[in-house]
């Protein structure tokens, strides 16, 4: 400690696995001057007490891939270090008991092979043959992944460490952070209890006590910790060596052979949250107490699925905590309010089989500025401020821990913390059978149930499944409204911002392709490009005076969206913007009906002549005022209307009043999707992120090279679009449409050119106007290559194993000629 350093590049919080990957990839990286800061001892929080498990199959194809590089990173780790990490790749069998779970394995095992993973459907037969100890009787399969594996979690950590140490980083235990200096935006260093750390960087790995490391630095990170159980038997002589990991998601139970006793553990339904009042400062390798009742139905169960257990003595309960984030995904990258302070943690009980992947992600991103590629999965800016609340966390923490083994449905919802963002009319869309789900806190309609129902008994609930769920027949009548009569859309979740002052023309210029240098009361729709030409944002951006612009995004883009515009505002800037999204509620009238009932209550004249597409004004409806947007995310006539929140409630009441004459329809946020897949429209986040460049996107249209110079400059990402458009493009956007009308497209299915893998649909679900699924898939193709020739094709998906042939188009199946908007 006489050698305590005073100034350092970089400093990282935290000494378990995480931290440590995080200083070995900086090392690899050539950065100098890397501090590594543990509050005790290297994995003494919850590292060192991990179960090990490696798998590479995860949600999303990026998450897949950093599972991927984990997994070879660890194979070759004790030849770099020196340091053995017991990693053998003795592959994993999930056990599956319901035909939804084949499903899901089925699909997974798709997935899997288009990442370059070795992945089998096994009979049960086949299963029993991997695992002869296993009672099959009830199962109906399995998938088993042989390059899956497992490892001695604290000896990675070391590994890593050791790695890290080679290439010149210092590592510090017994260092507690108190608080983390900052400057003008900027993190500028950490306090500790032996002294001040200058430094350009600070990140945060301190995993369970992540939450409180953000505090310091004014940063919210929602995270909290919560006990995982698991127990080792004693050594059970029938028990074959190298038995691959078994997970029985079914039962929320995972086993793992290892010198001849079995590590059995479990990710229950209902989970108990602990450290509510605060970590111990004391805590080091601690254990919790032990909670036999509470475990007691595991092992149950695992006996029943492996009757030799029922023989065998335990030689360890284990307790102890891990921490779990609201949408059980990690927290990587920069903090949105705070420039150099980046964080890695809550990973949720995988961080052994994430570490490698994720450290390496953050130090490349730390490296360019930017993420190496799309991490909006686990991007800390897809969190709202909110919930960092301690007793929001406590209640979803419940219910997170158990949904890593639950089923993983195609639109679950939630079921904890909710009600916390509600629309002015979210009582009255309650009544008329609204089924609510959840995003970035807000309460959304999905879909109605249709009232001689609710008379009949029925609930607007969910029943979850891979096929067609119980409200695929609603979901088909509202969306013919939107496309033959008129619908109404509650999207008040819209996140709005106002951007005002002498240079908000200017400064919008430089960060939008689109041209913004227009008329009051038109709208813009654009992206927002990084210095790569790829997508940082998808969005409208109306002019109301010539001071003043009010930018629409997703309700889930919004911190990251303020976060963009507020970095790329020049300090020089007179130019201010301000979060106005609970100042205004947004109901949206679409179908080629809108117009008749819109006439019916606002004495505003809404012709083609008076009231253009992609224009707004501000107009009377009923006793109250709205500013009406003509503009259509389903593809349809229609207005968006954006009230004064203390008017919501008038205006939907006088919608009502006079839209049961012209057959109004109530519709949900599942339909605003179906209705938008048949359209091609775009979505952030699946069809479009910071990795796909504007131009392969299909959204060229939107991208004005020659818009005039502005005081800053040209357009962020300009250069790279020319250069795209001189090099020619590697792969194209295009829109596929099942000549199956029974299977189901969700996303991450396999396309299929010719016989050849290609790539994997972005979005999708079933076009009930078209009468089969429709997605959108990128598809690579040769310089030179016209769209005729990449058309003329035969081209298949894979869903859960089967080959369905697809037409593809590179215009919108519906509609092609754009006519309906402007009807």
């Amino acid at each position: 400690m006489a050698d305590f350093p005073s100034q350092a590049r970089v400093v990282i919080v935290g000494g378990g696995v995480i931290g440590c990957s995080v200083a070995y990839h900086l090392t690899k990286l050539g950065w100098k001057n890397v501090v590594l800061l543990e509050r005790k001892q290297l994995t003494s929080g919850t590292t060192w007490h991990a179960a090990g498990l490696i798998g590479q199959l995860r949600a999303t194809y990026n998450m897949t891939k950093l599972a991927i590089y984990s997994t070879d990173l660890y194979n070759e780790l004790e030849a770099e270090t020196g340091i053995a990490t017991g990693y053998k790749r003795n592959g994993s069998l999930s056990l599956a008991i319901t035909s939804e779970r084949m499903e899901e394995f089925s699909r997974g095992a798709v997935m899997a092979k288009n990442c370059g993973i070795e992945a089998d459907i096994l009979s049960c037969d086949e299963v029993q043959a991997r695992y002869p100890l296993l009672n099959i009787s009830d199962s109906v399969g399995g998938l088993f992944l042989p390059s899956d594996g497992q490892a001695d979690p604290t000896n990675i950590a070391l590994a890593l460490a050791k790695g890290a140490r080679q290439n010149g980083a210092e590592i510090y235990e017994d260092v507690k952070v108190v608080g983390v200096t900052q400057a003008k935006g900027y993190a500028t260093g950490v306090e500790t209890n032996k002294g001040t750390i200058a430094a350009d960087y600070v990140v945060n790995c301190a995993g369970m006590w992540g939450r409180e490391i953000g505090r310091m630095a004014n940063v919210n990170i929602p995270l909290h910790a919560s006990e995982h159980f698991y127990i080792v038997t004693e050594p059970i002589p029938e028990l074959q060596p190298n038995l691959p990991v078994l997970r029985v998601p079914d039962e929320a139970t995972y086993y793992k052979e290892d010198a001849g006793k079995l590590l059995i553990g479990a990710f229950e339904l209902k989970a108990k949250p602990w450290g509510m009042d605060g970590i111990p400062d004391d805590f080091c390798f601690d254990q919790l107490p032990e909670d036999i009742e509470h475990f007691s139905p595991i092992l149950d169960a695992a006996v029943r699925r492996m009757p030799l257990l029922e023989k065998a003595g335990i030689q360890l309960f284990f307790n102890g905590p891990e921490s779990f984030t609201p949408d059980d995904r990690y927290l990587l990258g920069e903090a949105p309010n705070l420039k150099n302070f980046y964080m890695a943690c809550g990973f949720n009980s995988i961080g052994i089989q994430s570490a490698g992947g994720a450290g390496k992600a953050l130090s490349e991103w730390m490296d360019a500025g930017e993420p190496p590629f799309d991490l909006w999965d686990v991007d800390i800016r897809r969190m709202q401020q909110f919930q960092a609340n301690k007793t929001y966390l406590y209640h979803r923490s419940k219910e997170t821990l158990g949904l890593l083994y639950a089923d993983h449905f195609p639109y679950r919802q939630y079921a904890s913390a909710r009600g916390i963002r509600k629309s002015p009319i979210h009582d009255d869309l309650l009544k008329f059978g609204a089924c609510f789900g959840e995003t970035a806190g807000w309460e959304r309609p999905n879909w109605f149930l249709p009232v001689k129902d609710i008379k009949d008994g029925k609930k607007a609930e969910y029943q979850y499944s891979w096929q067609r769920q119980n409200w695929f027949e609603y979901a088909a009548k509202e969306h013919l409204a939107i496309r033959t009569g008129v619908g109404f859309f509650d999207l008040t979740s819209f996140a709005k911002f106002r951007v005002e002052g002498r240079d908000a023309e200017a400064v919008l210029q430089r960060i939008m392709a689109n041209d913004i240098a227009v008329d009051v009361g038109k709208i813009v729709y654009g992206q927002w490009l990084n210095e790569s030409g790829c997508i940082e944002a998808d969005l409208t951006v109306t002019r109301l005076s010539e001071t003043s612009f009010v930018v629409v995004t997703a309700a889930t883009s919004a911190v990251r969206d303020l976060s963009w515009i507020k970095r790329n505002i020049p300090d020089e800037a007179h130019c201010i913007v301000t979060d106005i999204t609970s100042a205004e509620a947004v109901f949206s009238l679409m179908g080629p009906k809108s117009r008749s009932l819109l006439e019916a209550i606002t004495p505003e004249e809404l012709s083609n002549e008076k009231f253009p597409f992609g224009t707004a004004k501000e107009i009377e409806i009923g006793m109250g005022l709205a500013r009406a947007h003509r503009i259509s995310y389903v593809g349809e006539l229609g207005w968006e209307l954006y009230i004064p929140t203390d008017m919501a409630k008038h205006v939907f009441d006088t919608i009502i009043q006079n839209g049961s004459d012209k057959g109004l329809q109530l519709c949900g946020m599942h339909v605003l999707d179906s209705c938008r897949l048949e359209k091609a429209y775009r979505h952030f986040g699946h069809d479009i992120t910071d990795e796909d460049h504007v131009l392969e996107a299909g959204l060229g249209f939107c991208v004005k090279l020659n818009k005039p110079i502005d005081k800053f400059g040209h357009f962020i990402g300009r250069d790279a679009v020319l250069a795209k458009k001189d090099r020619g493009l590697e792969r194209r956007l295009l829109q596929f449409k099942l000549r199956d009308s029974m299977p189901l497209l969700y996303h991450n299915e396999t396309i299929y050119r010719d016989g050849t893998l290609v790539g994997r649909i972005t979005s999708g679900g079933f076009g009930h106007y078209l009468g089969a699924s429709v997605g959108l898939g990128y598809v690579p193709c040769q310089r030179g290559e016209t769209v005729e020739q990449l058309m003329n094709s035969d081209y298949e998906i894979d869903i859960a194993g089967t080959r369905v042939k697809a037409e593809v188009s590179i215009r919108p199946f519906y509609d092609p000629l754009n006519e309906r908007v402007k009807l």
